[in-house]
């Protein structure tokens, strides 16, 4: 199937947004809105962006990527990802302008990127999402990090022969080791105090949460095995029994990539995504 490239141009208040339209011929009515997470634009690391873009297009499916007001070739001032509704609402618009046969729209993003698109379904509850792809979901806090070192770094360290070896010969910096274990459960131990007695703690969080239990469209959730980031989403989770409720909902899947970096750097875990969006896509399209 053959796809075009376009660029399109729109408004988000006073701002001007430069998107990219990678246009199937002939398009399903099911259209791929790629969110940009961290400090990217719309081409991604390691061209991800434009890879899936154009992989998808050829299978079928429409695809819109674009940059957020103050990154890349848009105009206005740099925002945080829990700041970008507008953005997304105004993407959706222009993509649905340029290309009219798209009626539903699955939002995909990584990292941040995902925690943006949840939030965007919390703030608007709009329609036209009828799914969404969230990669290594970003949830974190100082609490969280510390809680994922204790649990996933400091612990295999002590599994590990090179560790024991540099020990018993003296070089290692124990106190160093020690004072670095002794801060990260300080900082674990205070920050979860303080969230418990503060209920302006983890908003972010919790809307997110809020937007995963009530969506009324299916998920795709590709979670990392070489990842804080994505071990701290599910530290996250199973300490959040409407987190659990949420992630074990018969509306979405799960994919996990054990060998996967953050951002699934290597060509391999690349085309692992685009395979695994894909077919989840196939399915949606037959709901």
């Amino acid at each position: 199937m053959s796809y075009v490239e376009s660029p399109v141009m729109f408004s988000c208040g006073s701002e001007s947004l430069l998107g990219i339209l990678t246009k199937s011929e002939p398009t399903n009515n099911l259209g791929v809105l790629i969110a940009v997470g961290g400090p990217q634009y719309r081409v991604g690391s390691h061209r991800q962006f434009v890879l899936l873009a154009r992989s998808l297009a050829a299978a079928g499916f429409s695809v819109f990527r674009f940059d957020y007001r103050g990154m890349g070739d848009s105009t206005g001032d740099l925002r945080q990802f829990d700041d970008v509704s507008d953005d997304v609402a105004a993407a959706i618009d222009a993509f649905q302008a340029a290309c009219p046969e798209v009626e539903r729209i699955v939002l995909w993003g990584l990292c941040d990127a995902a925690s943006a698109s949840l939030i965007y379904w919390d703030v608007t509850q709009d329609k036209r999402v009828a799914g969404m792809v969230l990669l290594n979901p970003w949830v974190r806090s100082e609490a969280s990090l510390a809680k994922t070192h204790i649990k996933h770094y400091y612990r295999q360290r002590l599994l590990q022969a090179e560790f024991w070896k540099k020990l018993l010969t003296f070089r290692l910096g124990l106190g160093q080791s020690l004072k670095g274990l002794v801060g990260a459960w300080l900082r674990a131990r205070t920050n979860e105090a303080q969230g418990a007695s503060s209920s302006s703690s983890g908003i972010f969080q919790r809307k997110m949460i809020r937007g995963l239990q009530a969506f009324t469209g299916y998920t795709l959730l590709i979670l990392s095995g070489d990842d804080y980031t994505a071990k701290e989403f599910l530290e996250y989770c199973q300490a959040d029994a409407e987190a659990m409720k949420a992630l074990s909902g018969a509306r979405l899947e799960r994919v996990n990539l054990v060998e996967a970096d953050h951002t699934f750097s290597a060509p391999e875990q690349q085309q692992a995504v685009e395979s695994a969006t894909l077919s989840w896509l196939r399915k949606l399209m037959a709901r």
